[in-house]
């Protein structure tokens, strides 16, 4: 089989064991039903909460110990282009067969959830999900139709400041609000100064609860640079983690809609 970088995966049975370096996904191996399945994760696979403390800590998403990933005789390791780093791959690749996912869209999205579906013998489990997501957003589609259009700056850091810009999934889920991203013409994650972004005159400001985990206090901030837009913490994990967290996103997304 192949993954989502074309790359060919030499598998001769369902894998069984499973090292998940991505915290979304393992979250969708989770509602896909593979917890049994599941022998490493890192750090940051928070959901569900207790898993970090069943299954083995293999360290981040761009740092880990190669040692622990041996011990636990995965047949099968989970990576993403983005999340995890280059260098890692070969490294990974002398202990199991790597499967990396490329996540831009939606559609990008429902055709992992169908991958997994189909690689670890969940299909049907897989096409609930994608159905039950699809609904979603046909619905959502509509709750937005008549949704006045928003210039916006999405932060994902600070010290220094980086918003999300082109070719990024939170790009497409802000897209998906009817929310125009002011950084639509860089791509990926630009770092900014504040007095470039003030330039920008955005009608909202989303501050992002993760990776960098922004506060209440750092509103004050930005009040001042932009004392006319509204500025919101929003939840990171709904507008970056693809896979079945978008089974709660456009609900997240409506109530986001409702407060503006």
């Amino acid at each position: 089989m192949k993954d989502q970088l074309h790359r060919t995966l030499h598998l001769h049975k369902t894998p069984k064991r499973i090292v998940s370096l991505v915290p979304s996904q393992t979250e969708l191996l989770i509602d896909l039903g593979l917890k049994d399945s599941i022998v490493g994760v890192t750090k940051f696979c928070v959901h569900p909460k207790q898993l970090r403390k069943e299954k083995a800590v293999v360290g981040g998403t761009k740092q880990v110990h190669l040692d622990k990933i041996r011990e636990l005789q995965p047949d099968i390791i989970l990576c993403n282009k983005e999340e995890n780093t280059k260098d890692m791959i070969p490294e990974l690749e002398q202990i199991a067969p790597v499967h990396i996912s490329d996540i831009y869209s939606i559609e990008d999205s429902l055709e992992l959830i169908d991958m997994y579906g189909n690689l670890f013998d969940a299909p049907e489990k897989a096409k609930n999900i994608i159905k039950d997501i699809k609904a979603k957003l046909t619905d959502f589609k509509v709750f937005v139709s008549d949704r006045k259009k928003l210039k916006v700056v999405y932060f994902i850091w600070k010290n220094p400041y980086m918003v999300a810009a082109n070719q990024t999934f939170i790009n497409e889920m802000l897209s998906m609000n009817h929310f125009e991203n002011s950084y639509q013409d860089e791509s990926r994650y630009p770092e900014i100064t504040l007095s470039e972004f003030k330039e920008k005159q955005p009608d909202l400001i989303l501050l992002s609860s993760e990776p960098y985990p922004f506060k209440a206090i750092d509103i004050d901030e930005f009040n001042t640079v932009c004392p006319d837009a509204k500025i919101k913490i929003v939840d990171g994990e709904a507008f970056s983690w693809y896979g079945s967290r978008l089974l709660k996103a456009f609900d997240y997304f409506k109530a986001l809609q409702k407060s503006l």
